[in-house]
């Protein structure tokens, strides 16, 4: 989960008159597979607005309405599990702590397992650690040692994908205990804030189901 301004703990919200909802031109943002353009637009308007919320003047995007919705939810994970089927992923990790939500799933569908990456203090076994910039401060994840081998294929699932920071100190856990990670899907992105253009600076495919342009 990006830890930006411009969202909370159960999900996303933005101002209303720098906001507007854009549709994915799915040829060109999924390879050659083209989606049911019902389906995304379902699974986009399952995702609820709550307008002046936390405080007025705020839109705020609700992705725990999704998830909620049964039909919704599986469509959202069938979607992705599809995608990235035959693309010789053998592991996906998931970001504390909606990346469980949407990673864990995606795992099953495609019979691999799940790898979670946690705040500090949360893994049991010997870690190793990433830290990443916020906008006032520092916070740090960390990853299992054995939980990626050297050569492992590694699909990095999250909710949203605002600046970027949290993945990509993700996919450098990652790349450090040898895996290889060249694929990130989300169920929303903001392309606005940069996320989308630092995982590609850094070799990373970004995959979004629902775009929101502004801030």
């Amino acid at each position: 989960m990006e830890s930006a301004r411009h969202f909370c703990v159960t999900g996303l919200f933005i101002a209303p008159w720098r906001h507007q909802m854009r549709r994915h031109n799915w040829a060109q943002k999924i390879s050659d597979q083209i989606m049911n353009p019902d389906t995304l637009k379902f699974i986009e308007a399952s995702i609820k607005t709550i307008p002046d919320y936390p405080k007025p003047g705020i839109l705020f995007r609700d992705i725990t309405s999704l998830i909620e919705n049964a039909e919704a939810f599986k469509a959202t994970i069938d979607l992705l599990a599809e995608h990235y089927r035959d693309q010789g992923i053998t592991k996906i990790v998931g970001t504390e702590a909606r990346g469980f939500i949407f990673g864990a799933p995606v795992a099953f569908a495609m019979g691999l397992g799940f790898v979670p990456v946690r705040k500090p203090g949360k893994l049991p076994r010997a870690v190793i650690e990433e830290s990443y910039a916020l906008e006032y401060g520092t916070d740090t994840l960390q990853l299992h040692t054995d939980a990626i081998v050297p050569g492992d294929k590694v699909l990095v699932v999250d909710d949203l994908l605002a600046t970027g920071g949290t993945v990509d100190a993700t996919v450098k856990l990652i790349r450090r205990a040898g895996g290889e990670v060249a694929d990130a899907a989300f169920i929303i992105s903001l392309p606005s804030l940069g996320g989308d253009a630092r995982l590609t600076a850094a070799g990373v495919k970004v995959v979004s189901l629902v775009e929101l342009a502004g801030e």
